[in-house]
């Protein structure tokens, strides 16, 4: 294969080869260190003589040794010495590479020392060797692994030039992973994004080479012709392939609490949002600044002679659009301590912002999940993971007992007639959907969070929304199924229902989430009606958050059929929205919890799924 990039390395390693010098090549796996010294050793035609460091190298096997046999019959003669990798390489004028220099023994590498420094060996029995001319030592090691691996004594390195290698450049890479697998170049350019996401990621101590771009490539490809689908509609497929080519070759950080697997579903839920197209390399280059009169608010309806925009670019337009530091300056007051300076996120402002106003933290964070600063986006996000699914354990304890008294729209039970009350129209004698039970229940539920992504979906209800949405998955139990979509114009599946998703994971998604689009709670509701219907359970049990102030679709009292009981979390209320909330509980035989800081979340879910 060609080496592609790596210019000066290979300068460097050319000269101190013509220079008799020997070398080490240092530098993680996959960033080309036995490619480049095969491809050197081909253009000047000297054969390479091949060993794999590992504990098991004894001096014997890397020196020779007598043949028993042989001794036995002849004596302790040359022909009866066999070669080791060392003594071929020294009589051959060849290069000996020592893969893996740091998992060598120390005393095998001791042996290599008067090599090193004279040019020659001294055997027992055998005599001295002399090195032919041309012989060289080329070593690799990888600095970064720690398991089975030791210190290279001075003595060893004091006698050899060092060339560190480090992963090429993007281009580079996709250049490497397209003359390998000879793929499309979206499937290589998205490849290649994951894995060099890998390297950088916070929760991970080592990222994957190209070697995982290579892999993922090809299984990715593969998949998508078994599958009959086209990359444009195989995000999951992608996730399946990332899993698999992946997963084995990153390292979770330590005292970080997550998977391979759920890192890698974050990096890909970063890359390519839910519902998005697939990225491409435009990805990469610097996001223009929304101008004046961007957003939802300046959205106008098509002329007779302007396309409607498609929803890929619609949500193209909803998933790009972004805050410059100008604005989130204005927006607010302790942004500057929070984010001295581009790219950088001060934990330790943040904390402390946090610890005396939790809701300008939350909101704050929630908005830099959005910042053009692509350093500092990715910083909020990773930050956002960890805090709001913190602040999402906080609340009562769940209550004990195994049956309590509920309120159902079931026709069983007795009346209760307050909240039949509240839901009476009027009309006489009431309809059998107005009427409201108590029964006994200590039974199964399922319950589906749906969160209101409409409107002004910004700042601290994005916030809110995270915490939910974290908050739903911990209380998930044996007895308690979980799942959660989002809804604007259409309906989005965030966790499908009984398939857990790691709460990090959704807080990111949620995260990702800002206000677009038409408030349509009916095909909301509907659409949780659907995701309950296979659950196994007693109880089908819907949570609500939203302001309740529809704007689009049939009335959502008319869309409850499935439903046991809908609850209302009301983010940020206003007089009319409150009203509104606690009306459309009524109907579903629930209760309205207005929720007016990240704080109250946790308590409120509780009071709600308890």
């Amino acid at each position: 294969m060609d080496v592609i990039g790596l210019r000066r390395e290979r300068e460097v390693l050319t000269v101190a080869l013509q220079t008799d010098r020997h070398v080490v090549l240092e530098g993680p796996p996959g960033t080309g260190k036995s490619t480049l010294l095969r491809a050197i050793a081909a253009e000047v035609g000297t054969e390479v003589v091949f060993v794999e460091g590992n504990a098991e190298l004894t001096p014997a096997r890397l020196v020779g040794q007598y043949d028993p046999a042989a001794v036995m019959a002849e004596g302790y003669v040359p022909g009866s010495f066999t070669d080791g990798p060392l003594l071929t390489a020294m009589r051959g004028s060849g290069l000996l590479y020592l893969e893996e220099l740091n998992r060598i023994p120390e005393e095998t590498l001791n042996v290599l020392i008067t090599v090193l420094t004279e040019g020659e060996i001294a055997v027992p029995r055998l005599g001295r060797v002399r090195a032919a001319a041309g012989f060289r030592l080329i070593a690799a090691m990888n600095p970064f692994d720690a398991i089975g691996t030791a210190r290279v004594g001075q003595a060893i390195a004091d006698r050899m030039c060092r060339v560190v290698l480090g992963y090429q450049d993007a281009d580079a890479e996709r250049a490497i992973v397209a003359q390998v697998t000879s793929a499309d170049p979206a499937l290589v350019s998205l490849a290649v994004q994951l894995v060099r996401a890998t390297r950088v990621h916070r929760d991970l101590r080592t990222g994957s080479s190209v070697r995982g771009a290579n892999d993922l490539v090809l299984l990715l490809a593969g998949l998508l012709r078994m599958r009959g689908e086209q990359l444009a509609d195989g995000r999951e497929t992608v996730r399946d392939a990332a899993h698999a080519a992946l997963s084995g070759r990153i390292k979770v950080a330590d005292g970080v609490d997550r998977t391979p697997e759920a890192v890698l579903d974050q990096i890909l839920d970063d890359a390519w949002p839910a519902e998005a197209p697939p990225p491409g390399p435009e990805d990469d280059e610097p996001e223009e600044q929304p101008g004046k009169g961007e957003g939802p608010q300046a959205q106008q309806p098509a002329g007779p002679d302007q396309a409607a925009p498609s929803h890929r670019d619609r949500t193209r337009s909803q998933r790009d659009r972004s805050t410059p530091r100008a604005e989130l300056a204005r927006a607010h007051e302790q942004f500057s301590q929070v984010s001295p300076e581009a790219g950088e996120l001060d934990e330790g402002a943040f904390s402390d912002l946090l610890a005396t106003d939790p809701d300008a933290a939350a909101a704050m964070l929630a908005d830099l999940g959005r910042a053009t600063d692509r350093e500092l986006r990715a910083a909020a996000h990773r930050l956002a993971r960890r805090v709001f699914v913190q602040v999402a354990r906080v609340g009562s304890t769940r209550s004990r007992g195994t049956r309590r008294l509920v309120a159902n729209r079931r026709a069983d039970g007795d009346l209760d007639l307050d909240r039949t009350l509240d839901r009476w129209t009027g009309e006489w004698p009431p309809a059998a959907e107005d009427l409201v039970t108590r029964t006994w229940t200590g039974h199964r539920r399922a319950a589906c969070l749906v969160v209101d992504a409409s409107g002004s979906m910004q700042g601290l209800g994005v916030a809110i929304a995270a915490v939910a949405a974290a908050g739903v998955v911990l209380a998930a139990d044996e007895k308690l199924t979980t799942s959660v979509l989002s809804f604007a114009g259409e309906v989005t599946e965030l966790q499908p229902l009984g398939r857990p998703v790691p709460p990090e994971e959704l807080v990111g998604r949620l995260v990702s989430l800002r206000g677009h689009g038409m408030t349509d709670l009916a095909a909301a509701l509907r659409a949780a009606s659907r995701q309950l219907a296979p659950a196994v359970v007693d109880e089908r049990v819907v949570v609500l958050l939203s302001d309740c102030l529809h704007t689009a679709g049939d009335p959502p009292v008319s869309a409850l059929a499935g439903i046991d009981r809908l609850h209302v979390l009301c983010p940020l209320p206003t007089g009319p929205a409150e009203e509104a909330a606690r009306a459309l509980a009524a109907r579903g035989a629930g209760r309205a919890e207005p929720v007016r800081s990240v704080t109250e979340v946790g308590p409120a879910l509780t009071r709600l799924l308890g």
